[in-house]
């Protein structure tokens, strides 16, 4: 059977994210998201499914850093809706609760629940994770903000659904596998291609980057700066593009990046996601 790693606990957002976009697959959890993409290289597992940015929160900074040193391309791209559950143990009301536990990003996503209701936020190392503790302590008062999924591998109870401040909440993910990976699309389907550019120091440096693109009519998603090489100036981007490099507009747009970059580097080219559609 294929194996797709994600970071996190058994029945994390990642997991529900990878068993929807590889339904039939086992789920492979890891510890971090360096294990995750090791798991990839050394043949654990088939492919990871990483989060890069959250309508929320923003980018996951430690993908951007480790990505494009991974050895790894990105094959694919999946939306996954963030639905909090309060979740209780078995025979648990509402009315029990006085404790809430979590990770600290999804507790700043309830905080509406937590006033309302002068609950007590607990934090904990990851929202799987709390579900796993209030399902081993047995306690009608504590309670875990976590998927559904998670509620359900923990024998737990849900006690609310979406419980979340804001409905938009949704992480985006990059599914990543070795650099021999076939690209699965059909025909004509609409793809994006995601690159690292190293600009010049000079400057206009960017602008005569991003005019590579306009000028040739490749419309970019996204735009993320980095540090590198402890250097605090921002000379290193990536960059989400809407095409592929066999396409003409996109072709030419990245033969005049070559000429305005000191050097770019394809991450992957793979089919743009039909929740771009409904955005």
């Amino acid at each position: 059977m294929p194996v797709i790693a994600f970071q996190g606990r058994p029945g994390a957002y990642s997991d529900l994210a990878c068993r929807a976009t590889r339904p039939g697959w086992e789920t492979l959890p890891c510890r971090s998201f360096a294990e995750t993409i090791e798991a990839v290289r050394d043949g654990q597992a088939d492919e990871a499914l990483l989060p890069c940015e959250n309508s929320l929160a923003g980018r996951v900074a430690e993908i951007h850093a480790l990505l494009p040193e991974a050895g790894l391309k990105i094959v694919g791209e999946h939306f996954q809706r963030v639905e909090h559950c309060l979740l209780g143990v078995k025979g648990a009301r509402f009315e029990d609760v006085k404790r809430v536990h979590t990770h600290p990003v999804a507790m700043a996503q309830v905080r509406g629940l937590l006033d309302q209701y002068g609950l007590e936020p607990v934090t904990e190392f990851d929202t799987a994770g709390a579900a796993e503790l209030v399902a081993g302590w047995g306690r009608k008062e504590d309670a875990a903000i976590a998927s559904s999924l998670a509620g359900e591998l923990n024998g737990l109870e849900i006690l609310r659904r979406n419980v979340e401040d804001a409905a938009h909440n949704t992480t985006r993910f990059y599914r990543v596998a070795p650099p021999d990976a076939v690209v699965e699309c059909e025909a004509g389907q609409p793809m994006m291609t995601t690159l690292i550019v190293h600009v010049r120091h000079v400057p206009g440096a960017l602008c005569d980057v991003l005019t590579c693109f306009a000028q040739h009519g490749v419309n970019m998603t996204r735009i993320e700066s980095y540090m590198l090489g402890g250097s605090f100036e921002a000379s290193r981007f990536l960059m989400d593009i809407e095409g592929a490099p066999d396409e003409r507009k996109v072709h030419e747009a990245l033969l005049a990046l070559a000429e305005a970059s000191q050097e770019h580097h394809v991450l992957g080219t793979y089919p743009r996601s039909a929740f771009r559609d409904d955005m």
